[in-house]
């Protein structure tokens, strides 16, 4: 119990910190706990109620990930969403799976870390934009797509790999069950629905709070994977008042996350053998295909290699979708490369999200200035 008073009391320290600098929590928040932890000073252990409620961040998240579904924009919004994202999807799982297998990561390693690899913090993307001013600008429409598509690839991801040894037909056949149980309850509950959240006692957080733990418990019942259940609640209800659902269930994913970040780090084992060559490879790898992508994505959505570069600039961050994957699925190797590479992208990205549209103004100006060599002629 004094372990996880120390951590939560670093992580408010911290908290204060970041949002005073203007920079992104959740690498320290790792970071507190790799030097609170086996890796660091040894004085903080996971236990069960550090488990508990890690798993509860993990919960929360994936639930606030169904609320910000907007399906109706998406399908408005198709053909950006589809051509911007595809660049993106391939671009960046195919270097980071290629990148993984040749450092000698198996198959399914591999993938995971090239999931990993390829989602964007969607939480870091939009704070960037609301914090830098940048909402209005045409690129910020873009990223907001992209990180619509990564939420509906990562989706499809988490149905696959948590399938283990069950027929996935049989799997989406039951997911596709339990959508419309949820959808049904959804709209023909409406009314009930919006009662209960317009009250201004504790029955809104009360309901909120046992909807999504009773959702992940029948999971367990129904053999589905919990992280599709929560995640389909949560679009389910974003079909009612996904405001005020989000107002409800914020402070238990604020406050879990972050046990969730530091407590990750805390069971991290730095000295497993993990090759510092490898994690700085992958972690420039990561910086330079988001280059690539947002580069490709500018010229074929804005006509514009420029705009490539904002799009560049606030999707570099790899956050809290990443190390959910290291944590769900991955060994202590590849938790250790994940984490590496979401304190390396998520600092770098704070950066880059704030100076790209000077870095922008800098190589259009140089290019308005460069001198034009006109080749000699004999007179």
């Amino acid at each position: 119990m004094e372990g996880f008073v120390i951590a939560l009391f670093v992580c408010l320290i911290l908290a204060l910190i970041t949002k005073y600098l203007k920079v992104p929590p959740i690498p320290f928040y790792i970071l507190a706990g790799v030097l609170l932890g086996k890796s660091g000073l040894g004085i903080v252990q996971s236990d069960e109620l550090s488990r508990f409620f890690s798993e509860m961040g993990l919960i929360f998240l994936l639930f606030f990930m169904g609320l910000g579904l907007k399906l109706e924009r998406i399908a408005a919004n198709r053909s950006a969403v589809l051509t911007s994202g595809i660049i993106d999807l391939n671009v960046n799982m195919l270097i980071g799976f290629v990148a993984a297998y040749l450092f000698g990561f198996n198959m399914t390693e591999s993938l995971i870390i090239a999931s990993a690899f390829y989602i964007s913090s969607t939480a870091m993307a939009i704070t960037s934009l609301i914090e830098n001013r940048k909402l209005m600008m045409r690129e910020a429409e873009t990223v907001i797509w992209l990180m619509m598509f990564e939420d509906l690839v990562l989706i499809l991801f988490l149905a696959v790999i948590s399938s283990g040894n069950q027929n996935l037909v049989f799997l989406f056949i039951k997911i596709a069950a339990v959508l419309l149980v949820l959808y049904a309850f959804a709209h023909w509950g409406k009314e009930f629905l919006v009662s209960i959240l317009d009250r201004d006692d504790e029955l809104p957080i009360l309901f909120t709070f046992a909807a999504v733990l009773t959702t992940a418990s029948f999971a367990i019942v129904l053999e589905v994977p919990e992280t599709m259940m929560v995640i389909a609640l949560g679009a389910a209800f974003a079909t009612t008042d996904p405001d005020a659902f989000e107002q409800h269930a914020r402070p238990f994913k604020d406050v879990f996350l972050v046990v969730f970040f530091v407590f990750f780090g805390v069971t991290m084992d730095l000295s497993g053998g993990a090759d510092p060559f490898m994690i700085a490879a992958i972690c420039i790898l990561a910086i330079i295909s988001k280059l690539i992508s947002g580069l490709i994505t500018g010229i074929v959505i804005h006509g514009s290699a420029l705009a490539g570069i904002e799009i560049w600039g606030n999707t570099i961050s790899r956050g809290e979708f990443s190390i959910a994957l290291a944590a769900l699925y991955g060994s202590g190797l590849v938790a250790t490369t994940i984490a590496v590479m979401v304190i390396v992208t998520s600092i770098v990205g704070s950066f880059t999200a704030k100076y790209c549209s000077n870095l922008r103004r800098g190589i259009l100006n140089f290019g308005r200035r460069a001198p034009l060599h006109r080749p000699h002629t004999n007179r």
